[in-house]
This record gives C-alpha cells, structure tokens and sequence, in this order.
C-alpha cells in the first residue's frame, strides 16, 4: 500500500544529515567534543543547576542512574506495570527485584496511593513513567518519597520537552531523569538518551560507569597534557558512551524540540475537535500547569469495543496504529516473577483492553493528519463491532 501512513516516523531532515557528516569529517567518530557539546547544551534547555550525561540509549541512563544511587541485589524498586519492559528489566540488571504497581485511570502514570501499599523494608527507590508525555506531578513524588525514605529516578523516555507547575521535567529534586532519542522519540539521535542530574558525584559516576569505569573518556586523554595512553580502571562499566556524530544530529534536534512539542500539540488539538462528538475516551491534555510533550496521542474504545478489528479497520484504511502498553504484569517474565494475575492491577488490566495509539509524529503534513481523522471516523461509524 504505497499511500500508507506509518504509526510514526522520525522528523530528520537536511541540517541533521549535513551536522553529522560534519561530525564525521572531523575525525571523532566516537565520543568526543559534540557530545560534550549536546551535553551541555541540554542541560541548559532542561534548568539551571544540572548536569547532563550522553549514553547509547534511555535503558543505558536508567541502569547506570539506579547503579549511581546503589541499588543491588534484594533491594526493591517501585515500578508502574504501565511501561515499556526497559523501566524494568534495568532494575534485575543490579539484582533488585521490580515492584510492580498499578496507575491512575485517567493519566495512566504511577498510582501514588496503590504505591504506598507496596513500600516495604526493602523498599529503596521509585520509578515514575511519564507515560505518552503528560508529566507527572514533581511535588507529589517528592513528597511520597520523603515519606518513605526513597530515592527517585523518572523514566522520561516520553517527556522531552515536558513541564509541570512551570518547573521543567529533569528540573526537579529527583536524584536522576532519564529521556529516550530513540528514532521514534519526541527528538532523536538515532539511538541514544541522556541522563540528568543535579547530583555532581552521581553525574561523574555515571560519566565512569558509561565506559568501562575509566576514570578519564577519550576526549580527555586526547586532549590533556597527560599521556594519551594513561587511564584508570575505577570500577567494572559498561560500554554506554554516545558517538559524536549522534551527538551533532542531537544538537539540531534540541534547536528543533520546541518547534516540534508545538506542531505535535497543535495535531492533538485537532484530534480533540474532530473526535469530540465521537464514542471515544480522548486522552488528558493537562490543563493549566501542565506542558504535554505529546509523544503519544492514546485513545480508548468504548468497553466492549473490539480492538483489534479497529486496529484492522484503519490498516486498511491506510493508517496504522499501535497500543501503549501492554501492562508489565501480562507479560510473561515479569507475570511469572512475581506470580501476578491479570486482575492484580485492576485499572491497568482493564484500560489495556480499550486503548490504541494514533499517529502523532512532528513532520506529519495536514493532508496525513485529515487521513487519520477519516479513518478514525470512518471506522467508528461503520458499525461493525469495533465501537
């Protein structure tokens, strides 16, 4: 089907590919002074006061920012079932175990309340998701983890750029934030993340662990009055680093974000207005105080609807789809780990059954967008079953 809209397709043009083969041509080919470059320049975009770490990827920050905080073996890590398996698997890396915990029907991030019922002496840290962009909110988990003696690390593959109450996600109290460049994500650099914190050492362990536990990286050693060919061995790392030509399409993505968060969000509003009058549950737009970074545009089937005729009837329409997510507790290992049953988690069980993910990406023109809306419509007013 030559005329097929894609769920989602990154927003890549010209200025991306000339900065990276810039990148290439100057000789760093791996990590060196462009990623140092994108550090600091996100850093500055996230608030004033914080460091920012490049990595490989979003499960490359998480993993090393729990390491960071000394999570290990039979500590417990709070965990929304609502998530992709990256949020959670990072965590069995260190030998902890994940709690899972169910999420608020409406905004489907992190249930506080179901949390606190989860906390026990073993309990070390947190992990909020800010689940499809809409952010969560900063002073409650702050304060639910000064309750509990917690530290927290935010999962913000989805969030970038994202607010609440005016405070930029990353700009809060958390010990670590964690943002996703995936090619799919808000911006991309191919494959990448970025961690960022307002904890120095936290950030220089990060900076250690990303590449094998030397205590210096290669830029460092190439360009200090130091041998080139002296480092040390602090600690046992991994191979984490980000290269630096991702690190150039990285800095003219976050010239780009904003302008992107916009267009996504003026696509949401047209989304809300030509599917008001329609039996669909339309995703939470925020309100005051809230800055949505739209990631995802997640809708829900009226109950008893049939998903996956919907899902078929817009492929064939031209448009796909996709659902976000299947809860962490139906998932085979992570079901079996901790011996769960559907019905452990009551809302995540029961929205999964009705929500699907509608194409919402920067570079979508209005002729794409108008085709959804038809689909959309066309396809739940067709009768059929699938509403």
């Amino acid at each position: 089907m030559t005329d097929f809209l894609p769920f989602a397709l990154p927003d890549v043009g010209e200025p991306e590919i000339e900065a990276m083969v810039a990148a290439v041509r100057s000789g760093w080919v791996s990590s060196g002074p462009k990623v140092k470059e994108f550090e600091a320049a996100f850093a500055d975009a996230i608030g004033e006061g914080v460091e920012a770490v490049a990595l490989n990827s979003a499960t490359a920050g998480l993993h090393l920012g729990l390491e960071a905080i000394g999570i290990g073996p039979g500590d417990e890590v709070l965990v929304p079932t609502w998530t992709f398996t990256a949020t959670a698997e990072v965590v069995r890396y260190l030998g902890a175990i994940p709690v899972l915990v169910d999420v608020d029907p409406v905004i489907l991030n992190i249930d506080l309340a179901d949390a606190a019922t989860k906390v026990t002496a073993a309990t070390r840290a947190v992990m909020p998701v800010h689940f499809a962009g809409f952010p969560i909110d900063h002073d409650a988990i702050a304060a639910f983890a000064a309750t509990h003696g917690l530290a927290v690390v935010e999962d913000a593959a989805h969030a970038f750029p994202a607010s609440y109450g005016g405070v930029n996600v990353g700009a809060g109290t958390s010990e670590a934030t964690v943002y996703s460049f995936y090619a799919t994500k808000t911006m991309t650099t191919g494959e990448g993340g970025m961690l960022v914190t307002r904890d120095s050492e936290l950030a220089q362990r990060v900076r250690v662990m990303r590449l094998h536990g030397i205590n210096r990286d290669a830029f460092d050693r190439y360009r200090s009055d130091k041998p080139a060919w002296h480092y040390e061995v602090v600690a046992p790392g991994y191979k984490y680093n980000l290269t630096d030509p991702a690190a150039a399409m990285g800095l003219v993505q976050l010239d780009r974000a904003v302008q992107m968060r916009d267009r996504r969000g003026e696509i949401a509003s047209v989304y809300d207005s030509a599917f008001a009058d329609l039996d669909l549950e339309l995703p939470a737009g925020g309100g005051e105080g809230v800055g949505h970074a739209w990631h995802l545009y997640v809708v829900r089937l009226p109950a008893g609807g049939d998903r996956d005729a919907f899902v078929r009837a817009m492929a064939e329409r031209g448009v796909g789809t996709s659902v976000h997510f299947i809860p962490l507790h139906m998932q085979p290992y992570w079901r079996d780990l901790g011996e769960h049953a559907r019905d452990d988690f009551p809302v995540a069980a029961r929205e999964f059954d009705r929500v699907v993910s509608l194409p919402i990406f920067s570079s979508m023109t209005a002729e794409q967008v108008q085709k959804v809306v038809t689909a959309v419509r066309k396809t739940l007013t067709s009768g059929g079953g699938v509403g």
